[in-house]
């Protein structure tokens, strides 16, 4: 049944091939938008924008809560594809804020 199930599946092979390269880049552009070094230059860059002037207080918490949102997440997705580590450290991305103002 091997065989025959082989042949008959593949006029399937290029959806199946496409499938796979969109599960690649699906995969790809997460690790990159939830990258810890991207979103903490993210965060040094909003700094400066507030710093300057060019935001105001509520931009930037808007903003600062969305890209500690998006670290405490991925540093999540992070531990648990490592075998062996705890998943999560129990506390909400808001109570790991630093004093950057």
């Amino acid at each position: 049944m091997g065989l025959v199930g082989e042949v008959l599946a593949l006029p399937l092979a290029p959806a199946r091939g496409t499938l796979w390269v969109l599960r690649q880049v699906v995969a790809e552009a997460e690790r990159q938008y939830y990258d810890p070094s991207a979103i903490r230059a993210e965060l040094a860059r909003l700094t400066e924008l507030l710093e300057a002037g060019e935001i105001g207080e509520d931009e930037f918490d808007r903003r600062e809560d969305e890209l500690l949102t998006r670290l405490g997440y991925g540093v999540r997705q992070a531990a648990a594809q490592e075998p062996g580590t705890a998943t999560g450290s129990g506390a909400a991305p808001e109570e790991n804020r630093t004093a950057t103002r």
